[in-house]
């Protein structure tokens, strides 16, 4: 067991995830007033839009706009998503507030590489190389390999520590084949298959093999885990998680309706802070903010602090 860190970088993605799979329309200005609300939080991570297909996405046809009219924050990073070079092109035109840098997905299950994009592992694999070639023709950096479904899947089952590691080998692979170099390793439950001894297992085989790469979690609660999860990743010394305010957005890939997305935000920092674990975020702001989201998007939000509040706020009530 490592020692717990004694910081953990929070990269916020409930803009660009809660948007992106609200039914809405969710006006520009309210994914701005969201977003910068954001930024006074102490967050120094957040991703604020897709550059994806409007017709497949319509919650971020509206990303140029939301761009254009971004006002972005010293010391904050502001990131996009994309899947093609079309997409990517379209971030360009905003390198002057976004941070732009390229990543290696693969799937540690090949069930869930043909559902989720119609293709083989080695057809991904193919797909990855080209769009690696894509970032650095634009002199996009290419330094993540993440892995979705890298603890279970609901069309293959379990997946192993050991499928892992050889998911991460082939990104590793095509990394060193144009150069890049790999700074973080991102290990995804996209279907909410993790279990605390799960974290342990595929976080160990991972860190043995690439001892010297920061490794990063992205959670999903999708069967009420993930805060579970987290407190097992910080127990083995990740210090970067993704997680949405909220729990804004859910989980499209795992065949569930209404399935819950990623880790909220505020839970995320309650734990690290009961931890003694510094994340710079203001909670009791934060969780204002995830009010927010819960007003933009009309409806109940996961996050059970939105209704409970933080613990020092009652703490300093009772001294």
């Amino acid at each position: 067991m490592a020692d717990l860190p004694k910081h953990v970088d929070i990269h916020e993605e409930g803009p660009r995830e809660g948007f992106q799979i609200e039914p809405g329309p969710i006006p520009a200005p309210d994914k701005l007033e969201l977003i910068h609300a954001l930024a006074e939080c102490g967050l120094h991570h957040i991703q604020v839009c897709s550059f994806v297909n409007p017709r497949l996405v319509p919650g971020w046809a509206d990303a140029e706009a939301v761009c254009e009219q971004l006002q972005t924050k010293p010391g904050v990073d502001y990131t996009a998503l994309w899947f093609n070079e079309n997409g990517l092109n379209r971030a360009l035109a905003f390198a002057d507030k976004l941070v732009l840098s390229g990543s290696i997905s693969l799937a540690a299950s090949n069930a869930f590489t043909q559902k989720n994009l119609n293709r083989s592992h080695a057809e991904n694999l193919a797909a990855m190389r080209k769009q690696t070639e894509v970032h650095l023709k634009h002199n996009i950096a290419v330094t993540r390999v993440g892995v979705m479904a890298a603890f279970g899947c609901n069309y293959q089952g379990d997946i192993s520590a050991e499928q892992v590691v050889a998911t991460v080998a082939d990104g590793m692979a095509i990394a060193a084949e144009h150069g890049c170099t790999i700074e973080k390793i991102s290990l995804a439950d996209t279907m909410g298959w993790a279990t605390p001894i799960r974290i342990e297992r595929g976080v160990a085989a991972v860190r043995e093999r690439w001892p010297g790469i920061a490794i990063g979690l992205h959670l999903h609660d999708t069967r009420g885990l993930a805060v579970a999860n987290a407190h097992a990743g910080l127990r083995l010394g990740v210090t970067q998680f993704d997680t949405t305010v909220g729990g804004l957005g859910g989980c499209p890939f795992a065949g569930q309706k209404g399935a819950a997305g990623n880790i909220c935000t505020e839970e995320l920092v309650l734990l690290c802070e009961e931890m003694g674990i510094s994340t710079g975020v203001d909670l009791d702001r934060l969780i204002e903010v995830g009010r927010m989201a819960e007003r933009i998007v009309g409806h109940m939000l996961p996050s059970e602090l939105i209704r409970a509040g933080s613990l020092g706020a009652f703490r300093r009530q009772a001294a």
